[in-house]
């Protein structure tokens, strides 16, 4: 089986600290220490930069992560093949997802895995797009949620086209009463999630001609609703992410429809893993189920 100290050094670098690490590891930080001073001259070159607030990688260390995530993940593979022809369908998948997709599709999705597969454990891990892009091109993810368009890298599969509208206090009405168009937004301010502030958001920002002096940040999806309800700007939200929040607002369309394309990405390598291989039929089955024709797969 693949050395521990390939396990610490991923560890780690999750973790930013050898204290942190060592704590999910179960063993002392001076083991963790030692771990990674045997595999630096192991290897013969430094990992990790150290300083007082924790570690970084060094370029070198950059470079050999995604071989060594794919050893662990290859023996990850191999045990989870194992336990498939023994009929145990035990093992581990790890899925990152945003704020949005979390909320509303996973914990359905979840439950009905974990009612086919009680032994396989589930990881979610949530972040940005680009965050969830670059964790499964690393292997650190097996299966990640994000938007088009995404590396070539990974194996991609379109699910939905999410439309985006334009969020407003509950008094506001657009002069046509159905979409808002360039005279209702003005130079009226927005407030946007910084993390979401993608490709779509801004194709929408700058067909309307809004300024980045015209923006201001929230913390999360629920808190834009409640900063619109109080008449400190408009809002840009996708469907999917208002599903599950309240506040006293509006929704139109913009007079030109924007919409973000939903996917699924998924390492080639861990595509072969009998978890990841069954958890994407479980999604893919939701999904189906849930949106019919609308689905793109």
């Amino acid at each position: 089986m693949a050395s521990f100290s390939y396990e610490v050094f991923t560890t780690v670098v999750k973790k930013k600290t050898f204290f942190a690490a060592a704590k999910v590891l179960n063993v002392t930080p001076s083991a963790v220490s030692h771990s990674i001073n045997q595999l630096e001259k192991d290897l013969g070159f430094p990992i990790f930069i150290r300083h007082r607030t924790g570690v970084q990688l060094t370029a070198d260390g950059q470079r050999i992560l995604p071989i060594v995530q794919q050893i662990l993940n290859t023996e990850n593979r191999l045990v989870q093949e194992a336990n498939d022809i023994k009929g145990l369908n035990a093992g581990l998948v790890r899925i990152g997802a945003f704020s949005s997709v979390c909320i509303n599709w996973l914990p359905d999705i979840i439950r009905s895995f974990h009612k086919q597969y009680p032994q396989i454990e589930i990881q979610l891990i949530q972040g940005t797009f680009n965050d969830i892009a670059e964790q499964v091109r690393i292997g650190s993810i097996d299966i990640g949620f994000s938007s088009l368009p995404v590396s070539d890298q990974l194996l991609v599969t379109p699910l939905i086209k999410d439309p985006i509208y334009c969020i407003t206090p509950k008094e506001f009405q657009p002069e046509n009463g159905k979409f808002v168009t360039d005279s209702d937004i003005g130079k009226r301010n927005f407030i946007l999630q910084q993390g979401d502030y993608d490709k779509d958001t801004k194709q929408a920002l700058d067909r309307y001609n809004v300024t980045p002096n015209s923006i201001s940040y929230s913390i999360d999806d629920q808190s834009i609703l409640s900063m619109v309800e109080s008449g400190l700007g408009l809002g840009i939200l996708p469907k999917l992410a208002l599903q599950k929040l309240t506040g006293a607002v509006n929704h139109y369309p913009f007079s030109e429809a924007f919409n973000r394309t939903l996917c699924l990405i998924v390492n080639k390598i861990q595509a072969q893993s009998p978890a990841t291989r069954h958890m994407l039929e479980e999604i893919h089955t939701y999904l189906q189920n849930r949106y019919g024709a609308e689905f793109l797969d």
